[in-house]
């Protein structure tokens, strides 16, 4: 049983780890956005495993449970939206990039403060 909390914690560690060196390494913001979803929800979804493991009451498993539902449940929506609003905001993509697929299907808003610093006229 330490066995499998120890490689529960240390696998979750890992997925840690790699978080902060996608976020460093990755080449843009959606890609880091990915990296930081991506492992995160999986990092912090190992180390409640583990802490249930460890303590196995059931309060404890019943609230590591749902919370990890909660997380896996919630992280893709908000990094869905977050990419949606950078896209929109014409943040650019990595230079290397070979498909633009919000192309199509995100609405991209002009600024709206023009170039003399004040908001556009009502029409």
């Amino acid at each position: 049983m330490i066995f499998a909390i120890a490689l529960l914690v240390l696998v979750g560690t890992f997925l840690f780890f790699l978080t902060g060196v996608g976020l460093v390494r990755m080449p843009d913001v959606f890609a880091r956005m990915h990296a930081a979803t991506k492992g995160a929800s999986l990092g912090v979804a190992l180390l409640l495993m583990a802490a249930a493991l460890y303590f196995g009451e059931t309060g404890v498993v019943t609230k590591a449970v749902v919370t990890i539902v909660f997380i896996f449940l919630t992280a893709p929506v908000a990094a869905s939206l977050l990419g949606r609003a950078a896209y929109a905001r014409r943040i650019p993509l990595w230079d290397k990039s070979v498909i633009d697929e919000g192309r199509n299907h995100i609405d991209v808003r002009v600024n709206p403060v023009a170039d003399n610093g004040e908001p556009p006229s009502q029409q």
